[in-house]
């Protein structure tokens, strides 16, 4: 026995016929896409050329963030100097990314912190002191408190007190959580990448910085 045929009426062949259009259409738009994203250049994550926000060194020097780095990548590192934990493991990391480098001068390396009401330059010289860092190319970062809030949420660096209490004297002492974060930033001022800045190894940030040198 011959299958039954049921042929198609001339409605539905033109709406299938539509139809595989359409998708050969959607098909050849997702492609154009793919291909346009793929030949775009090299990714950066943000870019922070439109800032300009003034900052104090440890050394009492006002810079400008970021046009006085321009020219030459930043590393950058973000702490509190009493701080219990991390945050020596940020700044041990960054000096020994410079130490592993070649062109040790061919990069900046800011350490800024997110407690400017503490951190004055005097205390961040002592602190830069205490890790031989209190030098060229290194720069530890104060300012304003509206400026260093305006900074810290641009670099989605977030804290919190954790603990407060009161010395003998009515002092008051407090600790921070914080977000855990080192900055690769370009010569034009360019996010390239984002790491966890206690817990990422060395190599990589030398890895990832050499080709920008």
């Amino acid at each position: 026995m011959n299958p039954t045929m049921i042929p198609l009426s001339p409605h539905k062949s033109v709406r299938f016929r539509f139809n595989m259009a359409n998708g050969h259409l959607r098909i050849c738009v997702l492609l154009l896409l793919v291909i346009g994203l793929t030949s775009c250049g090299p990714d950066r994550m943000d870019d922070y050329s439109d800032l300009s926000i003034k900052l104090t060194n440890q050394n009492g020097e006002t810079v400008q963030f970021p046009e006085d780095f321009r020219g030459k990548p930043v590393m950058v590192g973000f702490i509190y100097t009493h701080c219990p934990d991390i945050c020596s493991f940020i700044t041990a990391n960054l000096y020994k990314t410079w130490q592993e480098l070649d062109e040790t001068g061919d990069a900046h390396f800011l350490l800024i912190t997110f407690d400017p009401e503490r951190d004055t330059p005097d205390i961040l010289a002592s602190y830069a002191d205490s890790f031989n860092m209190n030098r060229a190319p290194f720069q530890f970062l104060t300012g304003s408190p509206e400026n260093i809030e305006r900074l810290m949420e641009r670099f989605s660096v977030r804290k919190q007190v954790s603990y407060t209490t009161e010395t003998e004297e009515g002092n008051e002492i407090y600790f921070l959580n914080h977000t855990d974060k080192v900055l690769l930033i370009d010569q034009e001022s360019r996010l390239v990448m984002d790491y966890g800045g206690s817990m990422t190894p060395v190599h990589i940030f030398k890895t990832d910085l050499e080709p920008l040198l």
